[in-house]
């Protein structure tokens, strides 16, 4: 890896880094194996420390290796490897400005982007909504890579960790790379699960109520395992 911080980094970071920027690797791929994403379109970011590991800009993920690993600090300055990161830097670093997120998935899934065109918010259809913070928002439009589409993209995840993006894609975010990733997954489920229901003639797609939602809320905080 190339560093262009003075004086380098420590034994421990540098192993973290080079760990996350596998995983962060991993992810990308994945976004393309699961059809999330087309060609170099969408990105992963991880943040170890105060760096963010994030997708170079128009690179195949396939083609990614150990020595292209790519951070900026959260101000965006660059301060590892020599790609440019991103375009869509803006978007991941306000997540981590105004979060706790440790990772952020960025795609342009078709149904998910879909939706995006038709409601200003994806109706609770299933009781994932409730894994997102609620019904998942439409952030209005603004060119990629612009801080409009940053801020945009901020007001619609208010109390949320995922929304979808007019005319673009879905943004989430998680306290890892798998959990983000799954948020990602979920949401073009569920907005795949609406298009579908919502495409039969005569008929309405059944929707939860507020209080559903808030039941499997309180379920869902003892989901899974425990130490």
């Amino acid at each position: 890896m190339t560093y262009s911080r003075v004086g380098g980094v420590g034994a421990d970071e540098e192993r973290a880094r080079a760990e996350a920027w596998e995983a962060l690797v991993a992810t990308a791929r994945r976004t393309v194996a699961d059809g999330l994403v087309v060609g170099t379109s969408g990105n992963v970011s991880v943040r170890v420390g105060d760096t963010v590991l994030v997708t170079p800009s128009g690179v195949p993920y396939d083609r990614l290796a150990p020595a292209d690993a790519t951070g900026v600090d959260l101000d965006g300055r660059q301060v590892l490897g020599t790609l440019v990161p991103t375009s869509e830097l803006p978007m991941h670093l306000a997540v981590y400005r105004a979060t706790d997120a440790r990772a952020v998935v960025h795609t342009h899934a078709v149904h998910a982007t879909a939706v995006s065109l038709l409601v200003p918010e994806l109706p609770p259809v299933h009781y994932m909504t409730a894994a997102l913070g609620g019904p998942v928002r439409v952030a209005p439009y603004a060119a990629y890579g612009t801080e409009e589409l940053a801020r945009h993209m901020l007001d619609a995840l208010t109390g949320r960790t995922g929304c979808l993006l007019r005319n673009h894609g879905t943004i989430t975010y998680g306290t890892s790379l798998d959990q983000a990733y799954d948020r990602t997954a979920q949401l073009e489920w569920m907005c795949h699960l609406w298009l579908t229901a919502s495409s039969v003639p005569g008929r309405t797609p059944s929707l939860l109520t507020d209080d559903q939602l808030t039941e499997v809320t309180e379920r869902l905080q003892g989901y899974g395992q425990r130490d």
